[in-house]
């Protein structure tokens, strides 16, 4: 009994101590912990729109875009993540890649089947017919029960699984940079909608200016004090800055569409209310580059799709090794149907294969080296990945610096474009000069104007994008819900990559 029991032991023991293939390490990444290149010098007044990340941040921050304190946004991105269909694509792609787990985990256990069959035969036998007689008929049936295993002894299933596992964490960070992208992407239009209001508001504002002076310049051509010139310059002014009013319609009609796509909704079923933009943009917590490796799930999908080429690579290792196949038969089988489950019906068998690939004209050694190159592969996308994220941080951390300077500029530079149409109206009252100059400084004034509530714009949407180049509130840990797979010990030495 102990024997048999030691012999059904021992290949469970020498599968989990046998797994071919290197040992996955996480490769590095070229990151820098001290800090962005771009970060604003303290002291400095844009160092006001963002903050370093404090140890409280490290908290999931699920919903990043309350940190913006609008209701209506938030609003519409609970619509985004419940309705947007690109994120159902995306989940649909992620719960395939769960099950496909689940099919290749399979393959660690015996396969059972169990069948019936019926088979009716003649033949000439001694026993069923004598010499000249005539065949008899024998009806037969078969009851077995099936079980195939193969023994998983150099880790080709095992590595299958680890490659799969990756592969759904893989997908599972996919799903959230989706989700990211598209609430970004709807943060981003939603500020542009409402920074489209505030012109539309400056627009009709001014209008009803330019109305009111195209009465006077009316009036006081009238009375012989102006001529025709100024009244067609007031009427000109008017009409263009009407135009442009009507311009700005469309592109605010076309972001609203977009919104309701974003949201899941057709056009008609999605209206956002007119709300000229005017907050400035919220402190955001940068925190170190270093970070970006658990913030970003991009990069994290990059990185478990390393960890899956190098499960292939071992699965490659595993095609130069043999494999081991049990197969076993037990059941019934005979003749007539009711004394089938008897014992003189009973048969049974149990086998073993062993499989050995002696010549394959290089093709082991092919996809061998084609998944050195595959892994080779992934690490230089995932580098690149981790790459372009400092470079996106970078990049939206100098638009803030940047444009905040700029905003200050340009408050300045409204501010003495009204004094300058102020005192083009005084003089034109006074006839110092033509109604030329008043057209002048209102074009000016209104050119800044609107610039500023551009800029205003821009910090916004640059603020969206600083957050989303940071990873929003997602982080790495168990990405997939899925714990890794186990280690096998001990594990055989890295194999040598192939000579290039």
């Amino acid at each position: 009994m102990r024997l048999r029991h030691a012999l059904m032991v021992m290949p469970i023991l020498f599968v989990e101590a046998c797994l071919v293939g290197p040992t996955y390490r996480k490769p590095s990444a070229p990151v820098l912990p001290q800090g962005y290149k771009e970060m604003p010098k303290e002291g400095t007044t844009a160092a006001v729109t963002w903050k370093a990340a404090q140890p409280g941040d490290a908290a999931r921050r699920a919903k990043w875009w309350e940190i913006f304190h609008d209701q209506a946004l938030n609003e519409l991105e609970e619509q985004v993540n419940v309705s947007n269909q690109t994120i159902a694509l995306a989940e649909a792609q992620y719960r395939g890649a769960r099950a496909l787990v689940g099919g290749v985990r399979s393959s660690l256990f015996p396969a059972v089947g169990v069948g019936a069959s019926v088979t009716r035969s003649s033949g000439l036998t001694t026993t069923s017919a004598g010499a000249g007689q005539a065949p008899a008929a024998v009806t037969a049936y078969e009851v077995p029960v099936d079980l195939g295993w193969e023994l998983d002894l150099f880790g080709r299933i095992r590595r299958s699984v680890q490659a799969a596992i990756a592969g759904v964490q893989a997908s599972a960070a996919d799903l959230e940079s989706v989700r990211l992208a598209m609430q970004a992407e709807a943060a981003a239009d939603y500020f542009l909608l409402h920074g489209v209001d505030a012109e539309i508001q400056l627009l009709q504002k001014t209008v009803a200016g330019y109305q009111t002076e195209y009465g006077l310049t009316e009036n006081r051509y009238r009375q012989g004090v102006a001529s025709g010139i100024d009244v067609a310059q007031a009427k000109t002014q008017l009409e263009s800055t009407r135009a442009q009013a009507t311009d700005l319609e469309i592109t605010r009609a076309q972001l609203e569409h977009a919104l309701a796509v974003l949201a899941g909704k057709a056009p008609q079923e999605f209206s956002a209310a007119a709300a000229p933009l005017g907050a400035a943009p919220p402190e955001i917590p940068v925190g170190l580059p270093s970070e970006l490796l658990e913030r970003r799930p991009d990069i994290a999908a990059a990185e478990r799709r390393v960890a899956a080429a190098n499960a292939q690579i071992g699965i490659a290792v595993a095609g130069y090794f043999p494999t081991l196949n049990l197969t076993g038969l037990a059941g019934y089988y005979g003749s007539p149907l009711a004394s089938l489950f008897s014992l003189p019906n009973r048969i049974w068998s149990l086998g073993a294969s062993l499989a050995e690939t002696i010549f394959d004209a290089g093709k082991r050694r092919s996809t061998y080296r084609q998944a050195w190159a595959a892994y080779d592969a992934t690490v230089a996308e995932y580098r690149e990945t981790v790459l372009t994220a400092l470079q996106q941080v970078e990049d939206n951390l100098a638009a803030l610096r940047m444009l905040a300077q700029e905003a200050q500029y340009q408050a300045v530079a409204v501010a003495a474009a009204e004094r300058t149409l102020s005192l083009a109206k005084n003089r034109y009252m006074n006839g110092v000069t033509s109604y030329l100059e008043v057209v002048s400084a209102q074009n000016t004034a209104l050119a800044n104007e609107r610039l500023a509530v551009e800029l205003l714009t821009r910090q916004s949407t640059a603020s969206v994008n600083l957050i989303k180049a940071l990873g929003g509130g997602w982080r790495s840990s168990d990405p997939a819900g899925l714990a890794p797979p186990p280690s096998a010990a001990p594990t055989p030495a890295k194999p040598p990559r192939p000579k290039k």
